[in-house]
Formats: C-alpha cells, structure tokens, sequence
C-alpha cells in the first residue's frame, strides 16, 4: 500500500487523518485490488459447508402427530437472515438480491426474491418465495418476515445452511 503525505494507512482499509487538532477516520483513498473471479461450482462448495453453530437460532413448532393427535415441540435450527447475508458476502462477493414480485392471496402475502451471485461463467440465480400472513402474531411485519424467509430459501438453493432442511 502507498503512503501518502498526510495519511497513515491502518490493517482495517481505512486511512487515519492527522492534523494538528483531530485525528479522523476516513474510507481509505486507494482502489481495493479486485479478487480473481471464483467458478459457481467452488462459491457453491465453500457455501455447502457446514455452519459454525454459534450463528444460527432456533426456534420452537409445535407439530401434531396425525395418527395419535398429540402435540410435540420440537426444536428448528435456522439461520438468521443477516448471518446469510454476512455468509454471501464472504463467499459470494459482488451477490446482491432482488424482489421479483409481491402478491397477496387472501389473507397472505407472498414474496420472491432473486439472489443473484457474479462467478467466472457469468452471473447465475436462484429465486425461493415465501408465504407470510398479513395479520401474523409474531415478531415483525409480513413483508419484513416474507422477505427474510424467502432470501434464506435462495441462499439455500445455493448450498448454504441447506443440510438444516433435511431434518
């Protein structure tokens, strides 16, 4: 990395700017050096692999066994939205996602999302939708919630927490 007068280069991409009075921290001026463009075949092995299980949650359902009428909770694992997106970054740099449409059925709301991911054969997607009630009881909106579950579902058409389906 140069240095230029007047800037201290810092590990994190950043450049501190000293003067007399204040020292700020500022985006770094330099270009960041592009990575070598990765084949959709090694994103896809590296977001297959199993996740540190410290970033997922679980949640509570309760499931009724439809011969003897019982009710059991049981336990579901799941990624948060927000540490797939932090996996797709890492994994997938230049990723981003689309919301291809929003519907509502009765009284749901349904909604795709396009994930799409730049690899060295070109651009590739995957879409997921997700069905959420517009009067839910739980936490958050039902285009909030829709969003999240169908981002999750495309991440998974790529490989990533997709073994936490098979359960």
């Amino acid at each position: 990395m140069r240095r230029r007068e007047g800037f201290e280069a810092s590990e994190k991409g950043r450049v501190i700017v000293s003067n007399t009075t204040s020292t700020q921290i500022q985006p770094a001026p330099v270009a960041i050096e592009p990575k070598s463009i990765r084949s959709i075949q090694t994103i896809i092995a590296d977001l297959s692999k199993p996740l540190n299980k410290q970033r997922l949650k679980v949640r509570i359902e309760e499931r009724r066994n439809k011969k003897s009428g019982q009710v059991a909770k049981i336990e579901l694992p799941y990624l948060p939205w927000y540490q797939a997106v932090r996996y797709l970054d890492n994994y997938a740099p230049g990723w981003r996602h689309e919301i291809r449409s929003v519907n509502q059925i009765g009284d749901k709301l349904v909604m795709t999302v396009r994930i799409v991911i730049p690899c060295a054969e070109g651009e590739v997607w995957r879409e997921a939708s997700a069905l959420e009630p517009i009067q839910g009881n739980g936490f958050g909106d039902a285009a909030t919630n829709a969003e999240s579950a169908a981002l999750r579902r495309a991440a998974a058409k790529f490989g990533l927490a997709l073994y936490l389906y098979d359960k």
